[in-house]
């Protein structure tokens, strides 16, 4: 086959707008690149100026251009018998016929292959798909990416990195795939035919070393059964007579072989310890360790010492998935090779997580896709997937759009067949299960330690010690998984599985076997399912009006971005619901009604079947149902306890977001104070539980941490043990905090016109200072809005390029990539931003905060914790709010310094923190940079003599060839 890359630059997307250069590489016979065309386009409009800035293409390189007549000409001969090529294709497509059509020239006919979908298909687990990225990560050079010869270029290239990916994947999977695409007439289903065919007329097969191969899939996971324990051949216990001292004597030797550049830290030394008497000792243990201190070894060491010597599993406990993947990807690996004996650390999260693979291979069977294109792409990523995976955990693939896909093919508890299943010793959820069961040191999140909670301990292995990582999240995920969180889309997923028209949904998978069955009670069978069908219609049109009724409620709040959740919120009161609650209420009852009818059917239909049949093939399926009725019958029984409304102890509220309206609803109904609980099921029960973050202390004290996680007890009781680490920065060298003193004040979350405008003029001015390479931390989206436009407009002048959360498009992971790959740009960021974003190095050198990031006193849970603390005679802000947003402010203050090399300037705008009472709390509670505040006038020279060493050090380095 001969491939043809093309790739357009455009003055834009419409079809009114104009082919300004064309790049196209003829990949040949042979797999190699035969020949670039690329020209400039004179095109008859002017290039406005955001094509200049991302293309870098200017007037005067069109200016002398020839016409897109001209261009045609010498293209068309080049198109002749080619499969067309394009990252994004249909957009190159569109442009191509246009322009044929334009010239007079006959349309393009051939096959078009997108190596989107060959990226996506091919490599399941890259983080991005973007050409520049994609480029980047398999090492190709596109020195001049949104040119359009580079792009084709580095398409082509990228496309046959896709090809030598599927020359290595063994025959059976390339048969999986053809028959995926079969079903469609497609130019991807010709492909992969062809592809078959080629593979079959092969005399001998590639190497199909470390596959295995079960019910027609190329896997790579044994059987788990075969997995033993770390040591269950040794005689005696390689701890037996060895103290921690000697046993981290051992380690970090092994260490600093390894590792030339690994240095005992002082901080890391005292959380050793620490850590290690608290499991000695059977004592609680609030640590604060910052970034750069290596916490994660700090407990991962005394964790591995203490289970292997008591023969007791430690638990870990993270907030993020990411902190769980780097445990796994990084300091596992690192310490199974500098621990001087075999252990085992697992990884196990929510049971969701996993592939369940019977309900994959119905799916594949049955075809049983909502988007036929969409899902088929999916359905061939997974495949491949399942050809590299070991763990079939959803974190390792890019779904993209697809993950209501993975929802259909999740584990779940309520539709495991267990062992009758035939892919029992294959389940990836069984594997991590087993493997946590035979293991030292479990690693888990926060969500999995609650859903252990709810479910009696039956789904993590008995622990007695525990550390929980990311501590000052566990009252948040606490609330929210001991209380009620319900989403529009709950109830309407489940209702979709069970039945979406009559081809697609379980039930209907189900009435089509029973039909072909051929079993003499099938036909009333098929009639009770027909008759439940109207049924779940009615529960869906109530549900749609309930949640409509519902989003009517809220309000919108002033400081949240758009289409964030929580964006709109609304608190109810038991003791004032609003008026129109008893109208609703009867909403509620006939959903509630038809539900328990359906279940009382379907339980009965079910029983019914199961009893009279024997086929697997209905065995799957019947299981999936009675775990669909169960879901339903949960769903029903927590919008009943929402809409009730009669706890004290609980907040109830709602919450949406403008961009979906009632699709967007969620109900919370979380406990108030869950600090009992946490006692109850925490620090009452287990030996020894570890809390550590960079941020649990306000003004240097843990009592708002005791108080908050119901640690009281414990500390009365001396059983608690408290440590601040030193850090290993040298904050006063490498932080400068700086308060402009005579800034403007602004009350609420928008700025008027004077604040504003100082605002962008001195955020422009540090800009220009730093060359960019500014974070800036809103606490409302109103304001960082008010600022975007004016700011950009200001900057653009300097090069440096804004972006702004909810303004760009595109998640937090992506802007934050886009600042960091752009030498000169400023992101401005509201609340996700504050945690969690790292941008080590020079990408960022200075971080601006607007305002303290108070969290809005509206907030319903905010609310209902500030009216019980004035019960109890308290102040709600110098105990409450005042505490939460230290901390918050500490997380957004360690976004700046992350290694200790990193240099860099906070501007802190909000003068309350020299003027207040309160404001001594938020510095003190820094880590120790240098502070000073001064007259706005002063501040950029400040910044600017205070970065000059740094500059001259960039230059003496750039000088030496650093």
């Amino acid at each position: 086959m001969k491939y043809a890359v093309l790739d357009f630059e455009t003055t834009g997307n419409q079809s009114t707008d104009e082919i300004i250069q064309v790049g196209l590489a003829i990949i040949d016979h042979d797999s190699t690149i035969s020949q670039v065309y690329s020209s400039y386009v004179k095109p008859g409009v002017p290039i406005p100026p955001f094509i200049t800035g991302l293309t870098g293409i200017t007037e005067e390189d069109v200016a002398d251009a020839p016409s897109l007549d001209d261009v045609i000409m010498e293209m068309v001969p080049l198109l002749d018998d080619v499969v067309l090529v394009g990252h994004n294709v249909a957009f190159d497509f569109n442009f191509l016929q246009q322009a044929l059509d334009t010239c007079g020239y006959l349309p393009f006919t051939g096959r078009i292959l997108d190596t989107m979908d060959f990226l996506k298909i091919c490599f399941p687990s890259l983080n991005s798909y973007q050409l520049g990225l994609v480029s980047a990560e398999f090492g190709l050079s596109h020195d001049r990416p949104h040119q359009a010869d580079s792009d084709a270029v580095a398409t082509a290239l990228i496309f046959l990195k896709c090809l030598d990916e599927l020359a290595e994947l063994p025959l059976i999977t390339i048969q999986r795939l053809a028959d995926l695409f079969a079903a469609e007439d497609s130019d991807l289903g010709w492909f992969f035919d062809a592809l078959l065919t080629e593979r079959e007329s092969q005399a001998e097969q590639t190497d199909d070393a470390g596959f295995v191969y079960y019910r027609q899939f190329a896997m790579r996971n044994e059987d788990w059964m075969d997995i033993l324990p770390a040591r269950h051949d040794a005689d005696e216990n390689p701890l037996a007579k060895v103290s921690f001292d000697q046993f981290l004597d051992q380690v970090q030797g092994n260490l600093k072989e390894k590792l030339p550049f690994y240095e005992e830290r002082e901080a890391q030394k005292i959380m050793l310890s620490q850590v290690e008497q608290a499991f000695d000792e059977d004592k609680h243990l609030l640590v604060e360790a910052g970034t750069g201190t290596g916490k994660s070894l700090g407990y991962l060491l005394p964790a591995i010492y203490s289970s292997v010597k008591t023969g007791e599993k430690v638990m870990v406990s993270t907030h993020t998935i990411n902190l769980q993947e780097q445990l796994r990807e990084r300091d596992i690996p690192l310490l199974t090779e500098a621990v001087p004996f075999p252990f085992r650390a697992a990884v196990f999260k929510g049971r969701q997580h996993y592939l369940c693979l019977r309900k994959f291979e119905h799916k594949l069977s049955r075809r049983d896709f909502v988007s036929p294109k969409e899902d088929s792409i999916t359905a061939a990523q997974m495949i491949i997937w399942l050809s590299q995976t070991e763990t079939g955990d959803d974190e390792e693939l890019n779904l993209g759009r697809g993950g209501d896909f993975w929802e259909t093919v999740a584990s779940e508890s309520d539709s495991c067949l267990g062992r009758s299943c035939p892919w029992f010793r294959k389940c990836f959820y069984h594997r991590a299960k087993h493997e946590a069961s035979v293991a030292d040191v479990v690693i888990t999140n926060h969500s999995k330690l609650f859903t252990d909670i709810q479910a009696g301990h039956q789904l993590l292995p008995s622990y007695e010690r525990l550390v929980i990582d990311e501590a000052h999240h566990l009252e948040d995920v606490a609330g929210k998984h001991l209380g009620l969180h319900m989403k529009y889309f709950s109830i309407i997923h489940t209702l979709t599985r069970l039945f979406k028209d009559s081809r697609t949904g379980q039930l209907a998978n189900l009435r089509l076997q029973l039909g072909a069955s051929g079993a003499e009670k099938a036909s009333g069978w098929m009639e009770t399912i027909d008759s439940i069908y109207p049924a779940l219609l009615e529960i869906k049109e109530s549900w749609d009006k309930l949640s409509e009724l519902l989003f009517g409620l809220m309000t919108e709040r002033s400081d949240a971005a758009p289409g964030e959740p929580g964006q709109f919120v609304k608190r109810l009161l038991p003791a004032k619901r609003p008026e129109q609650w008893e109208t609703f209420g009867l909403l509620e009852n006939q959903i509630h009604v038809t539900i328990s009818e359906v279940l009382r059917k379907g339980d009965r239909l079910v029983a019914e079947i199961k009893e009279e049949q024997d086929d697997y093939g209905v065995d799957g399926l019947l299981t999936d149902i009675s775990g669909l009725f169960k879901d339903l019958g949960s769903e029903r029984d927590s919008l009943r306890f929402f809409m009730k409304l009669d706890n004290e102890e609980t907040v109830y509220w709602l919450e949406g977001n403008g961009h979906y309206r009632s699709k967007s609803l969620q109900l919370y109904a979380v406990p108030i104070d869950v600090s009992e609980q946490l006692k109850n099921y925490f620090f009452d029960k287990k030996k020894s539980v570890v809390m550590t973050s960079a941020t649990l202390t306000v003004d240097k004290s843990f009592q708002y941490m005791i108080d908050q996680l119901g640690l009281q007890a414990a500390s009365e009781e001396e059983r608690l043990l408290t440590a601040i680490l030193p850090s290993p920065f040298n904050y006063r060298e490498q932080a400068l905090l700086v308060i402009p003193r005579d800034f403007p004040s602004v009350k609420g979350s928008v700025g008027d016109a004077h604040f504003v405008n100082t605002l962008v003029d001195s955020l422009a001015e540090s800009a220009v200072a730093t060359n960019g390479r500014m974070l800036v931390l809103f606490t409302s989206y109103r304001m960082l809005k008010q600022v975007y436009e004016p700011l950009k407009e200001q900057l653009s002048a300097h090069n440096i390029t804004v972006i702004g959360q909810g303004m760009d498009s595109g998640s937090r992971t992506k802007l934050t990539r886009r600042f960091q790959s752009k030498d000169a740009s400023v992101l401005l960021g509201t609340s996700s931003f504050w945690e969690g974003v790292d941008i080590p190095g020079d990408a960022l050198t200075s971080l601006a905060i607007v305002r303290l990031p108070f969290q809005p006193p509206n907030h319903p849970l905010v609310e209902a914790k500030s009216e019980r603390l004035q019960q109890q005679k308290k102040n709600p802000f110098t105990k409450l709010s005042v505490p939460q947003a230290v901390i918050r402010f500490k997380q957004g203050f360690g976004r700046l310094v992350r290694s200790s090399r990193d240099k860099g300037i906070v501007i802190v705008y909000d003068t309350r923190i020299l003027d207040s009472y309160y404001g001594k709390y938020f510095l003190y509670s820094l880590p120790g940079p240098k502070m000073e505040h001064m007259p706005l006038s002063q501040m950029v020279p400040r910044i600017t003599e205070w970065l000059e060493p740094m500059e001259n050090d960039a230059e003496t380095g750039a000088a030496k060839g650093e």
